[in-house]
């Protein structure tokens, strides 16, 4: 699918956002994401203010409860995407369903091959020591034609004026069409929402661990634990030492805030008893 075919087509409808405690999610397949994407690339509107991608999951909406700054950073992107089985739940429970999950990896690997077809050139930004550089080979690899320019800054160069002065003017000078921000949750979102609007490129997206695992550093989940919406299970049970604490009290945090977003909900749509209304039809007569 090429950008020219996308923009000449027919424009993707946009479905309406699920909103969950301050977070909103964008409910697209895979497949129409990448369309509806590829059409905004072709906006000149992107020349000028690029195209904010995040992917919120139980943790990220959990995280957002405790920062108002990262909350103002999701709520500011452009695109928030269902990167988790629990928002792909919650959605059902609140009548809104998400038809589909949408990894930051696997929507990272897609806009490569996009990158490799249509000649955009992508740059990958943090990750562990070696990862982008790792990541960078393996996806020059399996798209032919992919350009990829990296930088492994130090950690949390962010708060150092002189290493983010550096990371800035590396991004300035390569310009790429894609910027991939690999430096954890919250800093790589607020990062993003501080910085990406002033930088000469048109789509930038969080995407975590993603080039860890593309270089081999990390071993994403099995297949199969995908499938059944467990994936979580096996990094805790990999990691129990470091995951405990998000996996076993932010997810009973996120349960809590679903329950409490489908109570209000009901109590939103619940009709008045029938004397309050006889009440209301009095007054308004008087």
């Amino acid at each position: 699918m090429s950008l020219e075919m996308t923009s000449s087509a027919n424009p993707v409808p946009r479905p309406a956002r699920l909103h969950l405690a301050g977070v909103p999610i964008d409910r697209f397949t895979m497949r129409d994401l990448l369309r509806w994407i590829a059409s905004e690339l072709r906006s000149p509107s992107r020349q000028t203010r690029p195209l904010l991608v995040m992917g919120p999951n139980a943790h990220i909406v959990t995280t957002a409860q405790r920062s108002p700054e990262f909350r103002t950073a999701l709520a500011a992107a452009d695109l928030c995407v269902a990167d988790g089985i629990s928002i792909l739940l919650a959605g059902l429970m609140l009548g809104q369903p998400i038809p589909e999950r949408v990894t930051g990896g696997d929507l990272m690997e897609q806009l490569c091959a996009l990158a490799a077809r249509e000649n955009l050139s992508v740059f990958f930004l943090g990750g562990l020591p070696g990862a982008a550089e790792g990541a960078a080979s393996a996806l020059e690899a399996r798209y032919p034609g992919l350009r990829v320019a990296f930088c492994c800054p130090p950690c949390r160069f962010e708060h150092d004026p002189v290493a983010l002065a550096t990371v800035l003017g590396t991004l300035h000078a390569a310009a790429p069409d894609i910027l991939c921000v690999a430096i954890g949750v919250p800093r790589q979102e607020i990062w993003m929402n501080r910085h990406c609007p002033s930088l000469p490129i048109r789509l930038a997206i969080s995407v975590g661990a993603a080039l860890d695992t593309q270089a081999g550093l990390r071993r994403r989940a099995p297949k199969w634990t995908h499938n059944l919406g467990i994936e979580w299970a096996y990094r805790l049970a990999r990691e129990p030492r470091r995951l405990w604490r998000r996996y076993l009290i932010g997810n009973t945090h996120f349960v809590l805030l679903v329950l409490a977003a489908w109570w209000q909900q009901r109590i939103h749509q619940q009709p008045m008893p029938a004397s309050t209304v006889q009440v209301q039809q009095v007054a308004q007569q008087k």
